[in-house]
């Protein structure tokens, strides 16, 4: 991970982003809320009983961390991020709403079993893939037995999201990464079941639809799609 490439974007991030995915019609913080949203529902399918304990991998300057506070209102939640910068970015947007933890991008300083739920969200892609299997074994040690690693990436079959992508500053050295390639690093960390679910079929122009999106989770054709690995 480039430290300074994520300390250079934080003050602009929202800015940036916002007008990098004008043609999706939505702002950033449709695309944070969304997530978190999908993974709450798909946690209650489980029969899980509530989080104690979530982490944001990669949470940059916050934007998951208030969505996940109100629908995780149990949860405590940590903030993880190789970009100081962009940490205290958050703490300044939401202070207090978690415990926001520096990262060298080599080891986490992190015990064992603390985490119920690990969530990130297109982090992945700035993460040489070579690195990708040693780091989830890492996230896997942290989660509790049961737990569950929600991990979200830009699907590069989409041309939309390509061309997102290819044009955001931030995203100048990002290499896209395929579902199966994901899956199989978390499969090589020891997660022995992994669902894959497509999301992001329609703009917003088309948003009266999207209702529909959770019975075509299995279209490899979304904008996005997430990884869920169980413990």
């Amino acid at each position: 991970m480039d430290v300074a490439e994520f300390d250079q974007f934080a003050d602009e991030y929202t800015a940036t982003h916002a007008a990098n995915i004008r043609m999706s019609g939505e702002d950033p913080e449709y695309f944070a809320r969304y997530k978190i949203e999908e993974v709450r529902r798909r946690w209650t399918e489980t029969g899980r009983a509530e989080p104690r304990a979530i982490m944001d991998f990669g949470a940059g300057i916050g934007n998951s961390l208030p969505h996940l506070a109100r629908l995780f209102p149990g949860a405590a939640l940590t903030g993880l991020d190789v970009s100081e910068k962009s940490l205290a970015v958050a703490d300044r947007r939401f202070s207090g709403i978690a415990t926001l933890v520096p990262y060298d991008g080599v080891e986490i300083p992190l015990p064992a079993q603390s985490f119920d739920l690990i969530f990130s969200a297109c982090v992945f892609h700035h993460i040489d893939a070579a690195e990708h299997a040693a780091i989830f074994a890492q996230l896997r040690r942290l989660l509790r037995p049961g737990g569950l690693m929600a991990i979200f990436e830009h699907n590069p079959v989409n041309p939309a999201t390509r061309h997102i992508v290819a044009t955001c500053p931030f995203d100048a050295n990002a290499v896209l990464l395929s579902s199966g390639e994901l899956k199989r690093s978390q499969a090589a960390a020891g997660f022995d079941r992994i669902e894959v679910a497509y999301t992001g079929f329609f703009p917003g122009a088309l948003r009266s639809l999207r209702p529909l999106e959770r019975y075509m989770a299995r279209l490899p054709i979304g904008a996005q799609y997430y990884t869920l690995a169980h413990a």
